[in-house]
């Protein structure tokens, strides 16, 4: 198959796939390509946010310690090859190709999910590159996920849990965690991240201890965080020593997510011989930059743009305490926005808007996205909105304002615009 038939086979299939109970699907279909998923090494990452930043903190401390690497997330940012990559190198599209003509010929029932056949598609690849270990990020859950039909990892590591998903995860953040603590399996080590309140660590905690998982939270005084706007500093002590670190990506939550690389990292080290050493870790930390989680973007002759993907609560709420210390600075902010119904949109539209000097509308970057009057709507009763025809226009209308006001642009409540507003810059 070329790159276009390629495509359309994928795209054959629906995104979520016909409703599981169990993960026999998902299992016949590694026993017809050969159970590739038997013969390699996995960090398996589950939660609500940060999970995508925790694989990569945990990957390039990896890499950078001389492992081959893959990484598989989701969903793509810039195309879909970027969800499936080694040592951050993406799958090229002669080998996306040849390895998706094979689960081509074995998978043959419409009711696997678009999501099922690229990780068949990933676990071959990594398989055939010979990875040394792959750091493997859950779609939805973990429980019924269909990554949990990987062996026991070397790892479970779980990320901040909150709302998300409810229509298939449950109705409260303990339903929620429930799912998540599905990845623990016997023998790993379950890390889980510090900012979990107690409710959510006892339900993690008691699966490990009942699954034979060494349980591990890092303790949250011994982080000390020095939070700066577009840069964070921090501090963790871990065995009785303190160590500095700086990140390059923007906000507390990543401080929690780096933290609990961090202690992924020490484990692979000390449990299973991994040769990571602190200076590693703490490069890896340093340079860690993913595109659409608080990225700024900037530029000699153009307002700062900042753009973030978050869109749930708990991503909505981490955004708007990076955008409260702009404002209490006195930074104007031009936020250009846009959310699917899938998502509490209500709610994001009304915390963002309050710390907006203007809002953009949009609704022209996925199927199922709110309408823009809808969205100004409910900005309204928080300051100026304007309905936008495209993200062009609002891109255009947002940098004349922000350029005469000092002002920082904000491109967020969804990760697929925040993905089309990427891709658009890339085109001009």
């Amino acid at each position: 198959m070329n790159i276009d038939e390629t495509m359309s086979f994928i795209g054959s299939f629906s995104k979520s796939g016909k409703p599981v109970r169990d993960l026999s699907r998902a299992e016949e279909l590694m026993r017809r390509i050969g159970n590739p998923e038997k013969q390699l090494k996995f960090v398996h990452i589950a939660g609500t946010n940060g999970k995508g930043s925790t694989v990569e903190y945990i990957s390039n401390a990896l890499i950078l310690s001389g492992y081959r690497t893959g990484q598989f997330t989701s969903p793509f940012i810039r195309r879909y090859n970027d969800r499936i990559r080694i040592n951050g190198a993406e799958i090229d599209d002669a080998s996306l190709c040849e390895i998706a003509d094979i689960v081509r010929q074995k998978a043959d029932s419409p009711d696997y999910s678009q999501f099922e056949i690229t990780m068949a598609i990933a676990l071959l690849w990594f398989l055939r590159e010979k990875c040394d270990v792959v750091v493997f990020e859950c779609g939805i859950g973990g429980a019924l996920d269909c990554t949990n039909i990987i062996p026991p990892p070397l790892l479970a590591v779980i990320t901040s849990i909150s709302l998300d998903h409810t229509a298939i995860l449950g109705d409260t953040v303990e339903e929620i965690a429930k799912q998540k603590a599905g990845i623990i399996k016997k023998g790993s080590v379950t890390v889980l991240s510090a900012d979990n309140n107690k409710s959510l660590s006892k339900i993690i905690r008691k699966t490990a201890e009942r699954k034979g998982s060494f349980f591990v939270q890092p303790v949250q005084s011994c982080i000390k965080i020095c939070d700066t706007l577009s840069t964070t500093h921090f501090s963790y002590k871990q065995s009785f020593r303190t160590h500095r670190y700086r990140l390059s990506m923007a906000g507390v939550c990543q401080v929690y997510n780096a933290v609990t690389a961090i202690e992924a990292c020490f484990w692979l080290k000390t449990r299973y011989g991994f040769g990571i050493s602190q200076k590693h870790i703490e490069r890896a930390v340093e340079t860690t930059a993913i595109k659409c989680r608080m990225q700024y973007i900037y530029s000699a002759d153009m307002p700062t743009v900042l753009v973030d993907g978050g869109h749930n609560p708990a991503g909505i709420n981490n955004l708007a305490l990076e955008l409260a210390g702009w404002k209490e600075i006195g930074k104007k902010l031009y936020i250009i926005m846009g959310m699917v119904d899938t998502k509490d949109f209500e709610y994001g539209v009304s915390r963002i808007s309050a710390l907006a000097e203007k809002m953009f509308c949009v609704d022209d970057f996925a199927a199922n996205s709110v309408a823009a009057g809808r969205i100004a709507e409910i900005a309204e009763d928080h300051t100026e909105a304007e309905i936008c025809g495209s993200l062009t226009e609002a891109v255009e209308n947002a940098e004349s304002l922000a350029a005469e006001n000092n002002g920082l642009i904000v491109v967020c409540g969804s990760l697929y615009l925040a993905s089309k507003y990427l891709n658009d810059c890339d085109n001009q």
